[in-house]
């Protein structure tokens, strides 16, 4: 396997990221991909503390929780941000296809083994939900809690809409994606520090592999990858989930936005009213501090 690693001076002096950089190299069957994640707060076994395990998706990294990590953690509760291989500090395979939906899933199962992670909060969103929300039903006894943000289920069994058809078609047309100008447009106030910080993983098309794979990972039929687990998830959030739950929404996401996540909500036991964003779209977490003192509150 052909893997290329984003130079470190590439995040020197990231705004608002002062976390320190952490790596495991020895995940069972992903033995010598180097997985960067940040590891904040308390790590101590008090059972009133809670872990926040953070999941992006595309195109971004764990650079999208900066602003709920300090709300976490000033709270007395531990929060874990890993980056996806593919993307922020992980390593990047050059092979498109090494990237499936069995591959992102079973690198989040053995890092949480490989961490010992217990009384977890899943904090999820775009991929980190289609990936994040089939991972509980095979370690139930590790999830107490749910925040969850403009995602869905990957079932394959409802058809696609035409908003994320639309950017499919792109991503495909757009190899080299420019990330950095993708976050700006749908999030106006970055700053143009932040805006490369986005950019920052990425010094070339070689380096977008996981990037562009991932809208061609959704499953568009029931025997697509990932489909029947993502079934089999579903079906648990709605009968056996008995854990708190938040949700909000970035009102203004042209994808995953209210509809999508209405039924979302339907499928999770005792999912309460969501918190509306109005001013929030895709990328929801760039209102990530009211996001989680609101949580924190339900949670």
């Amino acid at each position: 396997m052909e893997v290329l690693r984003t130079p470190d001076e590439r995040f020197h002096n990231l705004p608002d990221y002062p976390f320190a950089a952490r790596f495991l190299d020895d995940l069972r069957n992903y033995e010598g991909l180097r997985v960067h994640y940040i590891d904040e707060g308390r790590q101590d076994d008090n059972s009133a503390q809670k872990t926040f395990l953070c999941l992006h998706g595309q195109p971004t990294w764990s650079y999208l929780y900066r602003k709920m990590i300090p709300v976490f953690t000033a709270a007395g509760h531990r929060c874990i941000a890993p980056d996806l291989i593919g993307f922020g500090k992980s390593d990047k395979p050059i092979d498109d296809q090494r990237y499936t939906f069995d591959f992102h899933r079973g690198m989040l199962l053995r890092f949480i083994e490989r961490l010992e992670l217990k009384n977890i909060v899943l904090v999820v969103q775009d991929w980190g939900g289609l990936l994040g929300l089939t991972l509980p039903m095979d370690m139930p006894e590790r999830f107490t809690g749910l925040l969850v943000m403009n995602t869905s289920f990957a079932t394959g069994d409802t058809p696609l809409g035409k908003g994320f058809l639309d950017w499919r078609a792109w991503n495909n047309a757009n190899p080299d994606m420019a990330v950095g100008k993708l976050m700006a447009r749908s999030n106006p106030h970055l700053s143009p520090e932040e805006t490369a910080a986005y950019d920052a993983p990425f010094p070339g098309i070689d380096y977008k592999a996981g990037v562009r794979r991932f809208p061609n990972l959704v499953p568009d039929n029931p025997d697509a990858e990932g489909a029947a687990l993502s079934r089999r998830a579903r079906d648990w959030w709605r009968q056996q989930w008995n854990g708190e739950t938040f949700m909000a929404i970035g009102m203004k996401d042209p994808v995953l936005g209210p509809p999508v996540m209405a039924e979302v909500r339907r499928h999770i036991r005792n999912c309460p009213p969501p918190y509306e964003v109005a001013e929030g779209g895709h990328f929801v977490q760039e209102h990530g501090e009211e996001i989680a003192r609101q949580a924190l509150r339900h949670l």
